[in-house]
Order: structure tokens, then sequence, then C-alpha cells
């Protein structure tokens, strides 16, 4: 599809070196968005950019942290530098480490915590007043986070990274009664199985197989696929806002 509304506009992704994050980077640039690209291999999102930039599209890579705040305010110092105002924000960087919680594995419970919960709250935090000003403006504003199918249905072993992806989706919800009244849109999107790179955390092998025989047994979304769903939702018209999008393979629906 052609998404004409969103042209001149100016996004920041998170999570942009692969997976989702890249695809909406694709994506959004190809409908004339100028795109800021934070992850944090640098080298990465060079040649990310260096794509897209081929392809007639504006892009900017930023080596960024997000579970570090200084990294993340010097990644938004840059952007507002390079490429202006920020008028949407796709929240993609994420981690997924399930293991039994009597493992204990307190190192993998902060590592999703810092990155799911904390990281995308200061990248909101970067970039609000952005948000606000431009819808203030009477141009169109938009938050997304992508949260998970697992912030309300429960897998065993998947405790930890469920309950991150519940704030996250909690999160959305609440910021839709701060931003909503002031134009700024927020979108939470929920997919269930897709293709990225956040199987290849898992360090648990009987986990990593079954996540495998699932991919088998039910198939999986693509992230371009997730990344169209994006660019639909933040090229409606600006008083129309897709709040909370489940996204699943016809056969884990």
């Amino acid at each position: 599809m052609l998404y004409d509304t969103l042209a001149d506009r100016t996004a920041v992704i998170t999570g942009a070196a692969s997976g989702m994050g890249a695809a909406t980077a694709r994506l959004l640039a190809a409908q004339g968005v100028r795109v800021a690209l934070l992850a944090r291999r640098a080298e990465r999102l060079e040649e990310l950019a260096a794509k897209i930039t081929a392809d007639g599209g504006r892009a900017l890579a930023v080596a960024a942290d997000v579970t570090d705040q200084a990294s993340v305010d010097a990644a938004a110092d840059l952007v507002h530098r390079e490429l202006g105002r920020v008028d949407l924000v796709v929240n993609a960087a994420g981690v997924m480490l399930p293991n039994p919680l009597d493992a204990g594995r307190a190192d993998e419970w902060q590592r999703m915590l810092d990155t799911n919960v904390a990281g995308a709250l200061r990248v909101i935090r970067a970039f609000t007043a952005d948000l606000v000003a431009a819808a203030a403006e009477g141009r169109t504003a938009d938050l997304v986070n992508i949260s998970s199918i697992g912030a309300h249905i429960t897998f065993p072993n998947y405790a930890v990274y469920g309950a991150t992806k519940a704030a996250l989706t909690y999160l959305s919800a609440s910021l839709r009664t701060e931003l909503g009244p002031r134009d700024v849109r927020v979108t939470n999107i929920e997919p269930g199985l897709t293709d990225s790179e956040l199987a290849g955390h898992v360090d648990n092998a009987e986990l990593s197989g079954q996540l495998d025989g699932m991919f088998e047994a039910l198939g999986g979304l693509s992230s371009d696929e997730i990344a169209d769903l994006i660019a639909y939702t933040t090229s409606r018209a600006r008083h129309i806002n897709l709040r909370q999008l489940v996204v699943l393979p016809t056969r884990q629906a």
C-alpha cells in the first residue's frame, strides 16, 4: 500500500538495527518520512541508512543504548540537530529472555526490565515534548509502542518477559489519558509469533526448540507485516487513534 500522508514527517525508531525496527524504518522512509535509526549496533545502522539513502530516502544512523539515560539524551540531541522536531516515535527495541522463574536469572530479568520498560520510558521522555508541540501546531503526532501478545496471554517460562510487556501495554493506555487530550495519538501493538531476532536471544535449548516447533506448526508473521501495520496506523487522519492492535498468525489466533 501507499501511505502518502506520511510524507515529510520525522520519525525516531528504536531497535532499528534488525527485525521490526529495521522493517519499519525502510517502509516509512519509502513513504517520504525522515527516519532516525536508533540501536546499539552502529555498523548495521550505517548499512541500513546507506540503503535508505540509495533508495532516495533520508536516514540518520544514531548508535544508542536505550538502557542508558546519557546515551538516549545524546541521541535525542543529535536527532534534533540533524532532523529537527520529531512527530512520530516507534518504540521497537525489545528483548525476550524466557526461563523458568526458579532458574533465578536475575541478569535476564534486569535486562528485560531495562530494555522493554525503562528503555521505552527513556525514549518517551526524550521526545514527548516534540510530539506535543507538533500536535499543538495542528500536525499529526504519534507514539507507537511494540508490546506483545504475552502482555495478557500467559506462557510457561515467559513470566518476566510477559510482565514487562504487560507494563508497556498499561503504560500505553495510561499515556493516552495524558497525551490524547493534547492530540497526540498513542498506539500499542501486540504481535504474536513474528520472525525477528527475539528468538535468537533465547539461551535455553528446550525453549528455543519449542519456539521453532510453534513457528513450524502455526506459521509466523514477518517483520515487514508489522511495519505495514505501523504505517497504516500512523497514516490515518489525525483525529483517529487506533489505540490497541493485536495481530496474530491465523493459526495462532
